[in-house]
């Protein structure tokens, strides 16, 4: 499945419909105002480190005669607006004088010590600290412009100031970016030329009322900077969420220790004198959306506001996604107060500080709700740390390289190792502890395969993916030693035994490469040994993923078996059913489904039923015939309209001849795990709401080879396929004893079972080597061969994310 990693495409559906800043021209609507302007905005009244109490709009009348603002307003719109961001408005009362000033008190923050002079209007708006729009309305009506043109085009707006990033503002450029400290000022009587970033300067706010009267302050620059009281682990925190969430602070400092120019731009800094609580990270990144200007070593202030950020939710709210959150600073203005300063010491991951535990079972509860317990589990122990600089030494690479450069490491070397080198699941929610995603800030993708190593040092900052979990996002990687893993190559079957395998082929289309067919054809001929018979999952029908209304896939399976002849191969024959379209799930438009191919000169296949039956919705079943079990329909379907199989690929039974024996193979290819919870999330354990379909489909399949057996006890049955679920999960439970805990008599052996543990995988999802493809037998198949032909899913360059496997057995 294509993934896209764009932090900007992200945060672009999280707004809505944000547009580009316009600059804002003079118009009727919008032109230097001859009377009354916006002479000054504050939005940090009550944050952190600030004197004031209260955000304030301040006027001013550069008129000669008064102006009655009894059905006036002043009115802010968010720095940047979305579909339903609307203006909020406080109403005006009286007039001013000429030459006089007006002061609107808005909302008041927890922090400060002194009050504003006495208001001559209150409203209770929310300033931004750092970036927004503020307009002067000649009505008390909210306005409904969200962009620079149409604002200029609305006549009834006296003055606007756009400051810090707003999308809607006067002339070419905002206003200066405003702090807890800092207010704009407008410089001078009479300076309105309709340029916000000409007409006002950032200096300590001064609010001044009616009784003020009049002349202008003059603006003057800010004392030297110095530190704020706020640290970054006071930002961070004990808990997983920043106590200081939606605040804006002031003068954080810290060193820059490492720059992100692509993707989600920005930097980290981290503080070079940390307190003594384990649970606070002394790190934090700034998000600047544009490539930053600070360099490594470069001793910094940040003032900008505390954000916690979800990857993949929807908007503002965190229920589209089950992610860990990731606290940032948002909209900075950095000082830079030196450079060249050494970096703070990364902390060197290992066996002796990463803890055993992945994560915490709470019983689904969200973990976020819990203080950082760093001792606790992985999960804690990142939290604790992120932002803060790492490091892991000769670090062995457990999942590949994928078309965006993550890979995953292991700083556990000796931890749940395959006998290829990757990270093995050994239970359910047992995720391995010392798996970490590696990515490098500059973008490069290394290409490294399982069993590789970064020789040396890897040095970064600990961040989470946009997909989720905990990710070493690298300023230096260590050099690549190749590890040079050859693909497994199976046994080719005796002449008097029958072989089947299963292939997930991804998605195969006619409109794929021709080199992924070829190599298709390769791995089935070489690697595969030919198969007697195999059954594929994942082929799409003859239009791929566009949903035109084609089902047919005969030229899909035309382009492979001819790729398959082409390179030594023999001439397979094929047997499928046509699902309903867009019914069974997948790639939306490619109709996938599971395809028998069988070597005809090996073997049979067993035509039954009659030709005018619709076999995608009528299914098989079982009969009894001279003692014999038979199918009505072969091929045919089990059950296709139990609601178990809804947007999923129905299971397709074929009856075989193999030397005079009948042989009956159940290709499956179960519901997958989308929509099931995240396992680096903050709700643990995950939810796995696909369980229950997928459960219910492995009873089905369960009950149907029951059938079969209660014919005939040692019937040769089977059943293979991408079953989406682990070797000990309750679907596979379900699936060989027919009870979800196993408790029941073994109808099928799951032969992945059979293997010694660290060659019990079949899949490597996200540095996990687990396993979701599967031969089951029944008990009157003996003297098998069994073999896991790993040739895809632990390289870099995958023809498929599945690795094939392949049964050998007399029947």
């Amino acid at each position: 499945m294509s993934r896209s990693r764009s932090r900007l495409l992200t945060a672009t559906l999280a707004v809505g419909g944000l547009v580009a800043a316009v600059a804002l021209a003079p118009s009727a609507g919008a032109a230097p105002s001859p009377d009354v302007v916006i002479s000054q905005v504050y939005g940090g009244g009550g944050n952190s480190g600030a004197t004031l109490k209260n955000d304030f709009i301040e006027l001013r009348n550069d008129g000669t005669a008064p102006v009655d603002l009894s059905s006036w307003s002043v009115q802010y719109l968010s720095a940047a607006p979305g579909a339903s961001t609307t203006w909020q408005t406080t109403a005006l009362t009286g007039s001013i004088a000429p030459g006089g000033y007006y002061l609107v008190q808005e909302a008041a923050g927890a922090a400060g010590t002194a009050d504003l002079p006495t208001p001559d209007a209150t409203g209770a708006i929310n300033l931004s600290g750092t970036s927004g729009t503020v307009a002067l309305v000649t009505t008390q009506t909210p306005l409904s412009c969200k962009t620079a043109a149409d604002c200029a085009a609305d006549s009834t707006i006296g003055d606007l100031v756009g400051y810090g990033t707003a999308v809607v503002h006067q002339g070419s450029a905002d206003a200066p970016l405003l702090s807890n400290t800092t207010a704009d000022i407008r410089d001078a009587v009479g300076t309105d030329t309709g340029q916000n970033g000409a007409d006002f300067t950032a200096v300590a706010p001064d609010p001044r009322d009616s009784a003020s009267g009049s002349g202008t302050p003059t603006p003057t620059p800010s004392a030297t900077p110095t530190p704020g009281s706020v640290r970054i682990h006071d930002i961070q925190g004990t808990s997983w969420v920043s106590p200081l969430n939606g605040q804006t602070v002031s003068d954080v400092p810290g060193v820059v220790t490492a720059v992100r120019t692509s993707g989600s731009k920005g930097f980290w800094i981290q503080d070079p004198d940390p307190d003594a609580d384990p649970a606070t990270s002394e790190g934090v990144f700034v998000y600047t959306a544009s490539a930053p200007t600070v360099s490594v070593g470069d001793s910094v202030l940040v003032s900008a506001k505390v954000q916690q950020y979800y990857p993949l939710a929807s908007g503002d709210t965190t229920a589209t996604t089950s992610n860990l959150s990731v606290t940032e600073l948002t909209g900075p203005t950095v000082v830079t107060l030196s450079s060249g300063n050494p970096l703070p010491a990364p902390i060197v991951l290992s066996a002796a500080n990463v803890p055993a535990t992945y994560a915490p079972d709470l019983g689904g509860g969200n973990i976020e709700s819990t203080p950082i317990t760093p001792s606790r589990s992985v999960l804690d122990f990142y939290e604790s740390i992120e932002g803060m600089r790492v490091e892991v030494d000769n670090a062995r690479v457990v999942g590949p390289s994928d078309s965006y450069g993550e890979q995953y490491v292991t700083v556990k070397p000796t931890e749940d190792t395959t006998y290829r080198g990757g990270s093995e699941l050994l239970a359910e929610n047992a995720t391995p502890s010392g798996r970490l995603e590696v990515v490098a800030d500059d973008g490069g993708n290394p290409e490294v395969s399982v069993g590789d190593e970064f020789t040396g040092a890897t040095v970064g900052t600990v961040d989470y993916s946009q997909y989720g979990g905990f990710v070493l996002a690298a300023s230096s990687l260590g050099t690549v030693q190749r590890a040079g893993l050859a693909p497994v190559v199976a046994t080719a079957a005796k002449p008097r035994d029958l072989s089947i395998a299963t292939y997930n082929v991804e998605n195969l289309a006619p409109t794929d490469p021709a080199t992924k067919f070829s190599a298709l054809a390769k791995g089935i001929v070489v690697n595969l040994a030919e198969p007697d018979i195999i059954a594929l999952e994942e082929i799409q029908d003859n239009s791929g993923a566009t949903d035109d209304g084609t089902v047919a896939a005969d030229q899909t399976i035309g382009k492979l078996t001819s790729a398959i002849t082409a390179a030594g191969g023999p001439q397979y024959s094929y047997r499928e059913i046509d699902p309903v379209n867009d019914q069974d799930g997948g790639q939306p438009g490619g109709n996938i489904r599971v395809v028998f191919l069988f070597d005809p000169s090996r073997v049979s296949f067993v035509d039954r039923g009659p030709a005018g039956v619709d076999r995608g919705t009528t299914g098989t079943a079982v009969t009894k015939v001279d003692g014999q079990p038979q199918l009505t329909l072969s091929p045919g379907r089990i059950d296709p309209q139990n609601p178990v199989w809804e947007a999923s690929r129905k299971p397709l039974v074929g009856e075989f001849e193999f030397q005079g024996k009948p042989v009956f193979v159940i290709a499956n290819h179960f519901v997958a795990k989308l929509g099931d919870q995240n396992q680096d999330g903050r709700f643990q354990y995950p939810e796995q709401s696909s369980q229950v379909q997928r459960s219910g489909q492995a009873q089905v399949v369960h009950d149907f080879v029951q059938q079969i057996l209660a014919v005939k006890k040692n019937a040769d049955v089977v059943v293979v396929g991408d079953l989406n679920d682990y070797q000990f999960s309750p679907a596979l439970m379900s699936l060989t004893t027919g009870t979800a805990d196993g408790s029941g008599p073994a109808l099928l052996t799951d032969l992945i079972t059979k293997l010694p543990v660290d060659e019990q995988y079949t899949y490597d999802y996200d540095g996990v080597s687990e396993v979701l493809d599967h031969i089951l037998v029944s008990r009157g198949v003996t003297g098998t061969v069994y073999q896991v032909v790993h040739m895809n899913s632990e390289y870099a360059n995958q023809t498929s994310d599945h690795d094939p496997q392949e049964v050998q057995f007399r029947p």
